[in-house]
């Protein structure tokens, strides 16, 4: 050894904890990853936990061919671990982009990366004891307690330190690189007299290669996401960026008429149409007093181009939780033109937090309140969708107040949408469903509702509506007539403990 036999275990067993570490960011990248591009972080988690912790029993038994050349088989390992894990990002992101196979890659990765972090402890526990002979025990403590605390600095460095400072795919390759310089360069340094010459320059090579792929991977990966992202939408990308809370994307058509947002891959609105969803969403709801308005949601300030349509509306709060969408809607050009520079009105309070937190919290009530949220496709927003959401926003409505909500496509997902009206309902106000055609989005559903059990209220147009495009008193006459093929069946109302939505979202737009 080059150093003491005691120096020589710390440096080891510091080894261990920085691969541990790394380890673990490969497993947070591929939930994150999954839960950018398809939502579902429980689903996104359990498939690759579940697949990894069977893969490194998997890599476990493996080892015990390898034992009998440890130095040389952890080093391989190593190399082969930080090239697959650093640059699993960017491949899974590319399986999803170009060829449509993100699910069976992602179990493929899982896998790999699972085996060869399973590998790690037996060839680990084999070069230690060359060191300095102990018990199995002792070894086995010590190997395990340094792997579990790397997992724990390792699980705090990716969402408080690689993604906001390098993003994803970066701070993948960055660790890549770490995992394999470390591990090879402990075999190399340490235990040099268990290779031969031949052994050591082809590690050494081998090192420099790896290290190599993962620079020229880093410096490339700004243009390798930028089309790879392009190639996920029809229009080009003009504004894209990533925020700690979801990926904003804009797209604007060749000829200039049609711009898009996109949150999470999932579209906000089409220049286009968006009046008929905004018109729908909002007017029936300012049939009664309206000095007081709420918007939960409607980053992008259309909602509220509805309602700042109205002279005697004397304050509206929005809340909405990402700054940067609210920030993209008041200085995008395009997007000012739409809602009409909306958020410069001095009658607009923005507040940037979580719409159920910020309920709980809230004593105010009023005297209409618009709920544009995103669709309860995963855990963080189907809260949104709950018993205990809405029984939240029926004590933030005055007496005689009306809110709507949207609730997503009664055609594509027909137990999601009426799932939210048993809900409303379970939360004690009295409810009516209508739908409108918006072409980019397709049929669309709403819910009208009133803060007490009485009569349902009707949808209809403000007696002093200002001038609308698509909404008259006939569209909303027939917007609340469903067809047969699209009226309950047997759905539950989702709470907190029970998302059911989350479900009937994923069986309804599945194969669309």
């Amino acid at each position: 050894m080059p150093v003491p036999p005691r120096l020589a275990r710390f440096l080891v067993l510091f080894a261990v904890f920085l691969c541990a570490a790394c380890g673990l960011v490969y497993e947070l990248a591929l939930v994150a990853l999954g839960s950018y591009l398809l939502g579902n972080t429980i689903t996104q988690a359990s498939i690759v936990l579940s697949v990894m912790v069977f893969a490194m029993g998997v890599g476990s038994l493996a080892s015990k061919r390898l034992q009998s050349r440890p130095e040389i088989s952890f080093a391989l390992i190593e190399g082969l671990l930080s090239l697959i894990g650093g640059l699993s990002v960017l491949l899974l992101y590319a399986s999803f982009a170009w060829l449509g196979l993100y699910g069976p890659g992602l179990v493929i990765v899982a896998f790999v990366i699972g085996a060869l972090i399973g590998a790690e402890i037996p060839l680990l526990m084999t070069m230690i004891q060359k060191i300095r002979e102990e018990s199995a025990a002792r070894a086995v403590a010590d190997l395990f307690a340094a792997d579990y605390v790397g997992g724990l600095i390792g699980g705090l460095a990716f969402p408080f330190l690689l993604l906001p400072v390098l993003g994803l795919p970066k701070g993948a390759l960055v660790v890549g690189a770490l995992n394999a310089v470390v591990g090879v360069a402990v075999v190399l340094w340490l235990f040099r007299s268990e290779l031969t010459p031949r052994g050591r320059a082809l590690l050494g090579v081998g090192l420099a290669l790896v290290v190599g792929v993962l620079a020229g991977a880093y410096f490339a990966s700004d243009r390798f996401e930028m089309s790879a992202r392009q190639a996920l939408y029809r229009d080009p990308i003009v504004h894209a960026e990533r925020t700690d809370y979801q990926e904003i994307v804009v797209t604007e058509s060749f000829d200039g008429t049609d711009t898009r947002l996109f949150l999470n891959g999932d579209l906000q609105f089409s220049s286009i149409d968006e009046y008929r969803y905004h018109e729908s969403l909002v007017h029936p709801a300012l049939t009664g007093r309206r000095e007081e308005v709420l918007v939960l949601g409607a980053g992008d300030g259309l909602a509220l181009r509805e309602v700042l349509g109205y002279g005697d509306v004397r304050h509206v709060t929005l809340v909405d939780l990402d700054p940067a969408v609210v920030e993209l809607s008041r200085t995008d050009p395009v997007i000012r033109g739409l809602n009409g520079d909306a958020f410069d009105d001095p009658r607009v309070e923005v507040v940037h937090e979580d719409a159920f937190n910020w309920l709980r919290e809230n004593g105010r009530r009023f005297d209409a309140v618009i709920v544009d949220m995103p669709d309860g496709e995963d855990v963080s927003t189907s809260k949104l969708y709950t018993v205990e959401f809405y029984t939240l926003l029926r004590h933030a409505l005055a007496d005689g107040a009306l809110a709507s909500v949207q609730a997503g496509s009664p055609f594509f997902a027909p137990e999601a949408y009426w799932s939210v009206g048993l809900a409303l309902e379970e939360a004690g106000m009295a409810v009516t469903p209508y739908h409108v055609d918006v072409p980019s989005f397709g049929n669309w559903g709403f819910y009208l509702i009133a803060a007490d059990t009485g009569a349902p209220p009707e949808p209809r147009l403000p007696e002093d509506h200002p001038e609308l495009r698509f909404l008259d008193e006939r569209v909303l006459g027939a917007a609340q007539v469903f067809p047969k093929d699209r009226l309950p069946g047997e759905v539950k109302p989702s709470s907190l403990l029970h998302p059911y939505i989350i479900g009937y979202h994923e069986r309804g737009w599945e194969g669309y």
